[in-house]
């Protein structure tokens, strides 16, 4: 790429340095140098303020918007992104059209945000459909945030085929990204149907892919899945161990929304002990969560489960324990009783 930026300069083929500037970008992104993906980014916008027009403009608006929601500049980011969809209305240009779109579905992945994010992913995930053969980054980033969203909100149906593509592409070409989060939402999607043995197999093979793979963002994300199916598993110490790494990647790299979902995750590892209680252990998982503190939604999305099914369990905990309260509840699970939310 530098290459090719000095021939560009050497020829005065100043336009084209802005289409550089934005595959430079994602490369930096995708290689967690988020200092130098935001450089770029800043001189791609000083040069498009230099250039004028609407696709210049499109493209530097898209990679500030980029660096803007791995880094947690949540407004900064959706300005980014609206500002650059209407220029890239305005010129009538198509090329590269699916990015501002691709990122606003990563923020609201990053905050949890599933409905809004397959929202305005959905036009693209219905476009791939037609091309069975479409995997590549460059063209399919977008899938494991489809995926991910499809899964929580319950539409596993959905999310299967587009894990099955990634899949079979990965293999039939040896793609290491596509093969890495292939697995992962393999695993994802299996956590969610009950499996996690299946779904550790699957985190697991997601790790080694990541070995060739040098993505640490993409690393940490799976790291974050694997300690979650640990946990569910009762492995807290194992689990501890690799949320602690993803935790360490997240922050090193600036990425304070994944960050914040590690931590979290952390806070769930804490060993509560036993008490006699007559409940089964699925009711006996909902009732820790929902003692810690969490919502229901919270509860649900921590162990891939719909809010009515964990609605239903806490109503039956209520009943075998004879509480009233998420108070009480708190202090028959051995937490404290202060700062119970309400439960959503």
């Amino acid at each position: 790429m530098l290459a090719t930026r000095r021939r560009c300069v050497e020829n005065g083929e100043e336009k084209e340095l802005i289409f550089l500037a934005f595959h430079s970008a994602l490369i930096e992104i995708w290689r967690g140098d988020f200092t130098e993906a935001s450089q770029v980014a800043a001189d791609a916008m000083e040069r498009a303020r230099q250039l004028g027009g609407d696709v210049p403009m499109f493209m530097a608006l898209t990679m500030r918007a980029a660096v803007a929601a791995y880094a947690g500049r949540v407004e900064q980011a959706r300005c980014d992104v609206t500002e650059a969809r209407a220029a890239g209305s305005r010129s009538n240009w198509s090329t590269l059209s699916e990015w501002p779109v691709t990122i606003l579905g990563f923020l609201e992945v990053s905050q949890g945000n599933y409905a809004a994010a397959l929202t305005a992913l959905q036009p693209q995930v219905d476009r791939l459909v037609a091309a069975p053969d479409v995997a590549e980054i460059i063209a399919a980033s977008f899938v494991p945030d489809a995926v991910e969203a499809m899964i929580q909100l319950g539409r596993l149906d959905e999310a299967e085929p587009l894990i099955e593509r990634l899949e079979r592409n990965g293999g039939r070409l040896d793609r290491a990204w596509m093969l890495a989060v292939g697995a992962r939402g393999r695993a994802m999607l299996e956590a969610a149907r009950g499996d996690l043995d299946a779904a550790g197999l699957a985190a697991s093979q997601a790790m080694t892919e990541h070995e060739r793979l040098p993505m640490p963002f993409e690393r940490a994300r799976t790291q974050l899945l694997l300690g979650q199916i640990q946990r569910r598993q009762r492995r807290k110490e194992a689990a501890t161990e690799t949320l602690r790494d993803a935790l360490a990647a997240f922050e090193e790299m600036g990425i304070p929304l994944w960050a914040e979902r590690v931590r979290a995750e952390l806070a769930r590892c804490v060993v509560v002990p036993r008490r006699t209680t007559g409940l089964t252990p699925a009711e006996q998982r909902v009732a820790e969560l929902a003692a810690s503190g969490m919502t229901n939604r919270d509860v649900a999305a921590a162990l891939f489960i719909s809010p009515k099914t964990v609605d239903a369990n806490l109503s039956r905990v209520y009943r075998k324990l004879g509480i009233r309260s998420r108070a009480e509840l708190g202090r028959r699970m051995g937490k404290p009783e202060p700062g119970f939310p309400p439960s959503d």
